[in-house]
């Protein structure tokens, strides 16, 4: 059981690209990550973990991913993985893959945060402002894909001062089992806890009382 001491009232968790694209077993991404999803359970804990956080009360947000023609069409510098989203049309505005899982959706009163085009939500979206105006410190971000966004905004908000929390269980790597395992390894450097589903809820439980 993990001793992480997570502050009453201040803890909140992150969904990153819980879309059809990803986790919907014919959207564009899904065969990319089914092998992984199945052997970690990614798709069913994130599934609980958002229950477990809902049950405790503790603020949700979601941050999805989209494009609109003009950036399919129009972008100058195409990093690695931009390429492949946009030779595949993935994340398409508008488009059913673009849209929440209907399992992994948001709620009322759950905060949707602008959809980001790099993979570091914190840095091009309004999440920092809305985890501040919902009093939220510590930050637990799961959901996909665990070596770029999940990754990339977990350093991010490490670097602004959050406390992070990642986990082990409620995402996936690009690369499959080795990058996921270098992955496991380089999260507790970048987070102040990397946890599994279930103790993450019981310490977080544990400070809302």
């Amino acid at each position: 059981m993990t001793k992480t001491p997570y502050e009453p009232g201040r803890v909140g968790l992150l969904l990153i690209d819980t879309v059809n694209d990803i986790f919907a077993e014919k959207g564009k991404a899904y065969a990319n990550f089914k092998e992984e999803f199945d052997r970690i359970g990614t798709f069913e804990n994130v599934k609980l973990l958002l229950a477990g956080a809902r049950e405790q009360g503790l603020p949700v947000f979601f941050a999805p991913m989209s494009y609109t023609e003009e950036d399919y069409t129009s972008w100058k510098h195409l990093s690695g993985i931009h390429r492949e989203m946009f030779d595949n049309r993935l994340f398409e505005a508008g488009s059913w893959g673009a849209e929440f899982h209907p399992e992994l959706s948001p709620a009322k009163g759950e905060v949707v945060i602008t959809p980001h085009k790099n993979i570091d939500v914190l840095a091009n979206t309004d999440l920092e402002v809305q985890l501040r105006q919902h009093d939220v410190e510590y930050i637990a971000i799961a959901g996909m894909i665990g070596t770029l966004c999940v990754e990339s905004t977990a350093r991010s908000c490490m670097e602004h001062g959050y406390h992070v929390t990642t986990f082990t269980d409620a995402t996936a790597a690009a690369g499959g089992r080795a990058a996921y395992d270098a992955m496991v390894l380089r999260y507790p450097a970048i987070s102040h806890a990397t946890l599994t589903v279930n103790d993450f809820l019981a310490a977080a439980g544990k400070a809302e009382g």
